[in-house]
């Protein structure tokens, strides 16, 4: 376990966000980010570096080394054997290597990237088919919420709004369910559940954290609320922006308590997502835009 208490705080975090495999047809393009996932993270005063799929665990490592913390995004890359597994898979060992040792290293994963820790947590495929494709959702607070290290920041009106209205935007056709959950140690001795959600049959975990490491998860989407408007299902009330700003905030103050650093600043000028310019996407894209690579 990493201690909390931090007398320094690092005010330029920069944070690492996992690219994945296209998923259509798009010339000499492999891999993409979704831009919504940047500008969430700088929103809160982050800078973001991509994190390129099928480098080498030496190139990976590197990155490590300099970087502040990692988000596992979204998507529909394979989470058991894709350019997208291989790298996450290298960021979330080493992470909970660097906080064994001491060094504060915070994870965070988005739906497919909420799949994805929970696969490498386990083991095992356990994921259960939901009916959650395209809906917004109230979270059903567990007793652990108010008490966690990611609510406790929160106002009491945001968490009355986020137990009672729809903010919570789901795009996903499978989820872990509770049953699982209680039913594997694996899980169940690593994270603490946060909320749950019910897709009318099957009750499923929504928000976890790590009970001895800064890693948090959610198989809902924060980002999309102020970012994304191609669905009538994404929230964009006053309370579904707040929510997601204060989720944003905790998420790069985890990554104010870590001290890597590039070796120079000509390397992390080369890294920084400033070196890439978003497109305007597809009308049919779930996106508005998108950070794509070679």
């Amino acid at each position: 376990m990493v201690s909390e208490a931090h007398q320094e705080t690092n005010d330029r975090p920069i944070i690492g966000v996992l690219a994945q495999e296209v998923s259509r047809s798009y010339p000499n393009r492999t891999s993409y980010i979704a831009a919504s996932y940047i500008k969430f993270l700088e929103s809160a005063g982050a800078r973001v570096v991509p994190v390129r799929i099928n480098l080498s665990p030496e190139e990976y490592q590197t990155l490590f080394s300099s970087i502040n913390g990692v988000l596992i995004p979204g998507g529909a890359a394979s989470i058991y054997s894709s350019g997208y597994q291989r790298a996450a898979q290298f960021f979330f060992e080493a992470a909970i290597e660097a906080n064994k040792g001491g060094d504060y290293f915070p994870v965070w994963g988005t739906c497919l990237g909420f799949e994805q820790m929970m696969y490498l947590t386990s083991g095992e495929r356990i994921l259960s088919r939901t009916n959650t494709t395209g809906i917004a959702l109230p979270l059903n607070f567990t007793n652990d919420a108010n008490s966690s290290r990611l609510f406790q920041g929160f106002p009491a009106e945001l968490m009355e709004a986020l137990s009672s209205e729809p903010l919570t935007e789901n795009s996903h056709k499978w989820s872990v369910t509770t049953s699982t959950y209680n039913s594997i140690d694996k899980l169940s001795k690593f994270y603490k559940v946060l909320s749950t959600n019910n897709d009318g049959k099957i009750e499923f975990l929504s928000t976890i954290e790590a009970y001895d490491y800064p890693i948090y998860a959610t198989q809902w989407h924060p980002e999309k609320n102020p970012f994304e408007w191609r669905r009538p299902y994404y929230p964009h009330s006053r309370s579904a922006i707040q929510m997601t700003f204060y989720m944003a905030e905790f998420f790069v103050n985890e990554a104010k308590k870590n001290f890597h650093k590039f070796a120079s600043e000509e390397e992390e000028r080369d890294a920084l997502i400033y070196n890439y310019s978003p497109v305007y996407a597809q009308p049919s894209s779930i996106f508005e835009q998108i950070y794509f690579f070679d």
